[in-house]
């Protein structure tokens, strides 16, 4: 069982705090989901947690051990992969040859067609031609086949079609049943809590509710509520 404990967690920009005071946790076969308005503090939080940015406060421990003054590569070496925003894939590298990059052994290619299908004929095709949702699928399964513990997601359905939203949807709580541990940004917030398990709500860089996702799905005016921050 992998576990992160993230507490007080400060992560500023341009010498201003934009995250601040933030705890929270996710483990093995669980799904935290982080909800919040455009500018909440949500891609910069997951940028601090994997190290794209430093953080200026506060500790990330991943199994008891804090990694919080690590480099993005011993993040990885912890077992931290971080899918960002923008479908970041290698352009002008075949699908394949993206899986290659960050696999560990050839075992992991063939478990990334395995878990996304769609690729396998795709498998030769430079990514910057692949469609957004191929390239989503993409750089998920280039995450996973460096075999981490716990995966970063950063607002992975943008710009996507719904029914290639509910196909990550589904992958994504597939991946946590069989021991993941997920940290997922999202901002179709009814997808994502009916697959998360705990969610947390960002406000102005604090977070402003913990609690079961079933809870908040149920009440879709508290929710706006604490979006807009007119109740807590």
């Amino acid at each position: 069982m992998s576990r992160m404990v993230v507490s007080e967690l400060r992560v500023d920009r341009v010498h201003l705090p934009v995250v601040r005071e933030v705890s929270l946790s996710v483990e093995s076969g669980q799904i935290s989901v982080l909800l919040g308005a455009n500018g909440a503090g949500k891609t910069t939080l997951l940028e601090g947690l994997s190290g794209v940015i430093p953080v200026a406060g506060g500790k990330i421990e991943v199994d008891g051990h804090e990694i919080q003054r690590q480099r993005p590569g011993a993040r990885v070496g912890a077992g931290l992969a971080h899918v960002e925003q923008g479908r970041t894939v290698f352009r002008q590298l075949t699908t394949n040859e993206n899986l290659r990059a960050g696999a560990a052994s050839a075992s992991d290619v063939k478990k990334a067609y395995e878990l996304f299908p769609e690729l396998l004929p795709r498998r030769d095709v430079l990514a910057g031609l692949l469609s957004g949702g191929e390239q989503q699928m993409l750089v998920i399964a280039r995450a996973l086949a460096g075999r981490p513990k716990i995966l970063l997601i950063d607002e992975m359905s943008a710009g996507l079609a719904p029914t290639i939203v509910r196909r990550l949807m589904t992958t994504v709580r597939k991946l946590a049943d069989q021991g993941l541990a997920v940290v997922l940004v999202e901002q179709f917030a009814v997808l994502a809590l009916a697959v998360g398990n705990r969610a947390y709500v960002l406000r102005r860089g604090k977070i402003v509710y913990d609690g079961a996702c079933a809870e908040l799905r149920d009440a879709p005016d508290k929710l706006h509520q604490l979006y807009l921050g007119s109740g807590s």
